[in-house]
C-alpha cells in the first residue's frame, strides 16, 4: 500500500512537471512563430499578449521591488556609517568643549586671583589650592595645600573671589586649616565703608542656607546714613583681620528695640560654595605682631631680671 501511494505521488509529481514543460515549450514556439511570421493580429499574438505581458509586468515589478530594497539597504548602511562617523565627531567636540570649559574656568579663577592680588597689592600673599572641606555644602572650614614651609602662620587672613574668606586656624608642614567667616564660631569686626561706622558680622550657616546672607549687630547709625547696598569691609579696630578687606554689601537693616543700635544682614562677596583657589596674606595684623613682640620683650626682661637676681644671690 505504501509503495502504491509513493508511486502515485511520484507519478503525479512527474506529470505536473511534464505539463509545465510542455506549456512552456508551446509558449516559446508560439512566440517564435509570431515573431517569424509577423502574426501581429493573429491568435498567437493575442495569446502572447494575455500570457507574456502580465508575466513581464510581474517580473518588472518584482525586479523593481528587489532593486528598491537593495537601494534601501545600501542607503541605510551608508546612513548608519555616516551616523557613526558624526557621533564620533560629536563625542570629540564634546570632549574638547569640556576641556575648554575647564580651562576657561581655571583661567577665570586665575584672573580673579590676579585682580584680587592687585586690589590688595600692599600685602604679601601666597596662592594655595583648597584640598579638603568639612563635608557640608559650604566651605565653612577647609584645608589648603600650603603650610609653614611656605611661610603660612596661624592668624593669617585668607582672601578669594572679591574679598575676605576667613582666617588660618591651624598649620602643618604642607597644609593649613582655614575657618571662613560664615562658620558659626566666626565673628568679624567690620565697618560700613561709606560712613566708617563699626559693627560685628557673625557667621551663620543657617542664614547662608536660607538666604545666602550673614547677620550683623551693634551698628550705631543715629543719623540713618547706612543704606542697603553699602559696602562692608574689615574694620581698623579688628585684632585679627587686616583693615579694608571687602566682606560684602548691606542686604537689610532694622532698628533694635533699644533704639540705639541696628541689626541686619549682609551679602558676602565670596562664593562659599565653590572655593577652589585662595590667597593667604602672609602679613599678620599689626596689633597681633605688636602684642607678640611686647610679650617676647616682657618675657626677655623678666628672664634677664631673674638671671641678675640669681647672679646677685650667688655673689
Amino acid at each position: 500500500m505504501k509503495k502504491f501511494r509513493s508511486f502515485r505521488n511520484k507519478k503525479k509529481h512527474l506529470s505536473s512537471k511534464y505539463i509545465l514543460l510542455i506549456l512552456t515549450g508551446v509558449c516559446i514556439v508560439a512566440l517564435f512563430t509570431s515573431l517569424v511570421f509577423n502574426l501581429s493580429g493573429g491568435p498567437l499574438n493575442s495569446v502572447a499578449g494575455y500570457v507574456f505581458v502580465p508575466m513581464q509586468k510581474g517580473i518588472n515589478n518584482a525586479g523593481s521591488w528587489i532593486s528598491g530594497k537593495a537601494n534601501d539597504f545600501k542607503t541605510l548602511g551608508e546612513v548608519l556609517k555616516e551616523n557613526k562617523k558624526l557621533q564620533n565627531q560629536v563625542d570629540d567636540l564634546t570632549n574638547q568643549l569640556n576641556v575648554t570649559k575647564l580651562e576657561q574656568y581655571e583661567l577665570d579663577n586665575y584672573r580673579e586671583l590676579l585682580d584680587l592680588d592687585d586690589k590688595y597689592s600692599g600685602y604679601q600673599k601666597v596662592a594655595a589650592n583648597v584640598i579638603a572641606m568639612d563635608g557640608t555644602n559650604w566651605f565653612s572650614s577647609f584645608t589648603i595645600d600650603k603650610g609653614f614651609k611656605e611661610g603660612i602662620k596661624k592668624g593669617m587672613n585668607v582672601i578669594a573671589g572679591s574679598g575676605l574668606v576667613g582666617i588660618v586656624t591651624d598649620v602643618g608642614p604642607n597644609f593649613a586649616k582655614v575657618r571662613s567667616i560664615i562658620d558659626d564660631s566666626s565673628n568679624v569686626s567690620s565697618m560700613v565703608l561709606t560712613t566708617k561706622d563699626n559693627f560685628n558680622v557673625g557667621g551663620s550657616l543657617k542664614s547662608m542656607n536660607q538666604d545666602k546672607v550673614l547677620p550683623f549687630t551693634e551698628l550705631r547709625d543715629e543719623d540713618d546714613k547706612v543704606k542697603v547696598g553699602d559696602p562692608v569691609v574689615t574694620s581698623y579696630v579688628s585684632d585679627q583681620y587686616q583693615e579694608g578687606i571687602l566682606i560684602g554689601y548691606i542686604a537689610s537693616i532694622e532698628k533694635n528695640a533699644n533704639n540705639l543700635t541696628k541689626s541686619g544682614t549682609i551679602t558676602p562677596v565670596v562664593d562659599f560654595q565653590h572655593l577652589r583657589e585662595v590667597l593667604v596674606i602672609t602679613t599678620l595684623k599689626d596689633t597681633g605682631e605688636k602684642e607678640l613682640s611686647s610679650q617676647k620683650a616682657s618675657d626677655t626682661q623678666t628672664e634677664t631680671q631673674d638671671n641678675t637676681e640669681t647672679q646677685k644671690s650667688q655673689e
